[in-house]
């Protein structure tokens, strides 16, 4: 899996209740090799037309990876399956009840869970957009990863003293924090 990391990225859903009870639908894409989330979209109603139209969103100008890796979940179907062929994208599909054989997205959803979902009443499918967007911009530009040798996704500057007192920045309404050194 190490040789093919640039080349792979991952997808699964979760479901979030809302307020009034109802459950949406979360779409993840992963990138392996940097752990980022770079689309993602929200649905009360996943349809495999749905699905297939996420793959042609998620991947536009011929920027499709050369593998997919995915569970076994019916929603994958036909439709879906015939879109990724045709970005000549090769899918990895799962063993059945196997989750550890695709543990970076299931490591990304358990982490949205724990640092955000957790924590915040959803409200709609606008809301929970809203939600995973700032999530995501904390998660890509300040959560540090032990798999990337304690640096963010996106990356991130060292910062010396002599850049200023450290200061806190809140993130997620509070939820979160993250410090930059600014000048006084």
């Amino acid at each position: 899996m190490a040789n093919h990391l640039t080349d792979l990225v991952a997808i699964d859903f979760f479901v979030v209740p809302t307020i009034d009870f109802k459950v949406l639908y979360v779409f993840v894409v992963l990138a392996h090799e940097c752990r980022e989330v770079f689309y993602f979209n929200v649905t009360e109603h996943p349809t495999a037309q749905w699905v297939a139209q996420q793959i042609i969103e998620a991947f536009p100008w011929e920027t499709a990876p050369r593998y997919l890796l995915r569970d076994r979940d019916a929603i994958y179907g036909e439709r879906f399956r015939h879109r990724v062929h045709s970005l000549l994208i090769e899918e990895v599909i799962t063993a059945p009840r196997s989750p550890g054989q695709n543990p970076y997205v299931e490591r990304i959803i358990g982490s949205m869970r724990r640092d955000c979902l957790d924590h915040v009443i959803v409200f709609n499918e606008r809301h929970l957009k809203r939600t995973l967007t700032i999530y995501f911009d904390y998660y890509h530009r300040w959560r540090t990863h032990l798999g990337l040798e304690m640096d963010t996704p996106q990356g991130r500057d060292v910062q010396t003293p002599d850049q200023g007192k450290v200061t806190e920045v809140p993130d997620l309404g509070g939820l979160h924090d993250h410090y930059l050194r600014l000048a006084a």
